[in-house]
């Protein structure tokens, strides 16, 4: 993996297999894989920061309302992809999260998605968590600065400005 990217709040590392099924007709990994990646990497970094089994229990789940994937190279059935995800931004009703897509260390893809939590037994956007606002909190994440461009977190380094 590349050691170009600053560690972000809640940020996991996953392998990203290529499997057959996955290539087109072009002979490289579908654009619709990417986003099952994108799934891959957000239950992962569920699993270890804020279980979906426990949200589901409390009557909750996050809901993904908007994806976006940047492909910047195409990858193919030999290359081994890794992925990364991290929080970018949390508020009182949405969460957004980033990922970059890597192959021997070069940016393949970027993604984002935005997301809410809704109650599961009437399907209404709630609040985010407050655990889970507490523990992005911890990461304490400083805002944009004016220019847009530099995300400043708690190590006082500049963050990954991928989006």
């Amino acid at each position: 993996m590349s050691e170009q990217f600053q560690k972000q709040p809640f940020e996991i590392e996953i392998n990203l297999p290529v499997r057959t099924y996955d290539i087109d007709f072009a002979g490289i990994v579908n654009n619709i894989v990417y986003i099952r990646w994108l799934e891959d990497m957000r239950l992962e970094m569920l699993a270890l920061h804020f279980p979906l089994d426990e949200q589901i229990k409390n009557g909750i789940a996050p809901i993904i309302v908007q994806t976006r994937v940047d492909y910047k190279q195409a990858i193919r059935i030999p290359d081994t992809p890794c992925g990364r995800m991290w929080i970018k931004a949390i508020d009182s009703l949405r969460w957004t999260v980033n990922a970059v897509i890597l192959v021997n260390g070069k940016v393949a893809a970027l993604g984002e998605q935005t997301g809410i939590f809704v109650n599961l037994q009437n399907g209404k956007p709630i609040r985010v968590p407050k655990e889970l606002r507490e523990k992005y909190q911890e990461y304490d994440v400083s805002p944009l600065l004016s220019n847009g461009e530099i995300l400043v977190a708690k190590a006082g380094k500049p963050a990954d400005p991928s989006f």
